[in-house]
Order: structure tokens, then C-alpha cells, then sequence
């Protein structure tokens, strides 16, 4: 069975599988990410999130604190992951008796996104594309790249 999402949304990380990483300071995890392993940012949502990418398909997102973990009260990562087809995904997940933490939901952002706990306690957030949007339109903010960007 095959869940892999191709759709674009340019409001999204172009990569299927992308980490999200917690953080108590975005702006000053972002300035490290892209200063000390190359990362550049691409898009800022407020103070509290920012996409960055690394070559042409590896992303991840930064975030300010992830709520809902059991054992710490916030998490330090969770894992994204575009797929085809969340209400599908979600019903055989339900079927596998998974630990649904958020059910299935539309975003102004053009993605329908669940998210799931899996048995060591690591959260799992599906993400389907139903339509490209531009951040611009719910408040996210593009970065143009730096030169230096453009370079590497």
C-alpha cells in the first residue's frame, strides 16, 4: 500500500518525510542551524516556526515547544510525513488501535494533517496537500535567499 504524497503546496517543505524540531528560541535556533550545518531558511510563520532546507529536497521545521508528551510535557521532536490520503491513513491506523492524539483536520495552510503517538511514545504527523497555497495568504512570511544561499 502506497501513502507518499507527490502534490505540491508551497507552503510545505517539499520533502516526504521532514523532522520537527522544538526549540525555546525559533530565531536563535534557525541563526545556528544556518550558520554552524548550512541550513537556509525558508519560510517564517510569527515568532514560533520557521521551515529551513538543505540542498534540494531535505527540510525540517523548527518550532517553538511541541505539546502532549505523556512522560516530559512537551517533546523535543516529532516526525511529519506527506502522504496521499490522510482520511485512508488515519481509518487503517485506527484499525491498528494506534494512539490517535489529533484526529484528522483542515488547515488554512492547504494541508489536512492528523497525528498519531506510536508505542515509544514519538509523535507522527500526516500531511496531506489538498491545495497549493501561498503562505502569504495565512500569514507566513517567504525567505528570499542570501546570496551565499544561492551559491552553495
Amino acid at each position: 500500500m502506497t501513502y507518499l504524497s507527490t502534490r505540491v503546496n508551497r507552503s510545505m517543505p517539499p520533502s516526504a518525510v521532514t523532522p520537527v524540531l522544538s526549540y525555546q528560541d525559533v530565531g536563535a535556533a534557525v541563526d545556528w542551524l544556518r550558520i554552524v550545518f548550512g541550513f537556509r531558511e525558508r519560510l517564517r510563520i510569527g515568532e514560533h516556526r520557521a521551515q529551513l532546507a538543505i540542498g534540494d529536497a531535505a527540510s525540517i521545521v523548527v518550532v517553538q515547544g511541541l505539546g502532549g508528551h505523556p512522560a516530559s510535557g512537551w517533546a523535543t521532536h516529532s516526525i511529519m510525513v506527506r502522504i496521499a490520503d490522510v482520511d485512508a491513513h488515519h481509518s487503517h491506523a485506527m484499525s491498528c488501535a494506534a494512539r490517535v492524539v489529533s484526529a484528522p483536520a483542515s488547515y488554512p495552510y492547504g494541508e489536512r494533517q492528523y497525528t498519531v503517538m506510536d508505542l515509544g511514545g514519538h509523535l507522527w504527523t500526516f500531511s496531506q496537500t489538498v491545495a497549493d497555497v501561498d503562505p502569504l495568504s495565512w500569514g507566513g512570511q517567504p525567505i528570499a535567499l542570501q546570496l551565499e544561499d544561492a551559491q552553495s
